[in-house]
């Protein structure tokens, strides 16, 4: 069964801010680097950042000092903040594992709407 719940998306401004959430199962959070991916419309999923078990932390240039992602250790929680948000954010932003599992798992994403 999917093992990962996103949460948090909706429709802002560019300019705006929203914070993601994704709570993962044990099993996928515990020891391994998690990540933020996004689909846009007509696009390639891309991985967006990542972090390590430890707390270290990257991302894609294009979004390098607008997002931070942390993780909670205890909660089995990631999360993305975003500032500072574009019309070429809008995506449905889905967190898993980096990298993936064989074959990846997906939750149900959160749908994040970026207007003009």
């Amino acid at each position: 069964q999917v093992q990962l719940v996103e949460s948090g998306g909706g429709s802002v401004q560019a300019g705006g801010s929203l914070k993601l959430a994704c709570v993962a199962s044990e099993r996928m959070f515990r020891h391994n680097d998690m990540a933020w991916y996004r689909q846009a419309p007509g696009k390639q999923r891309e991985l967006v950042a990542s972090i390590g078990t430890g707390g270290s932390a990257r991302y894609v240039d294009s979004v390098k000092g607008r997002f931070t992602i942390s993780r909670a250790n205890a909660k089995n929680t990631v999360s993305l903040q975003m500032d500072s948000l574009s019309p070429e954010d809008t995506a449905v932003y889905y967190c898993n594992t980096n990298p993936l599992r064989i074959p990846p798992e997906w939750g149900q994403g959160t749908q994040v709407f970026v207007s003009p």
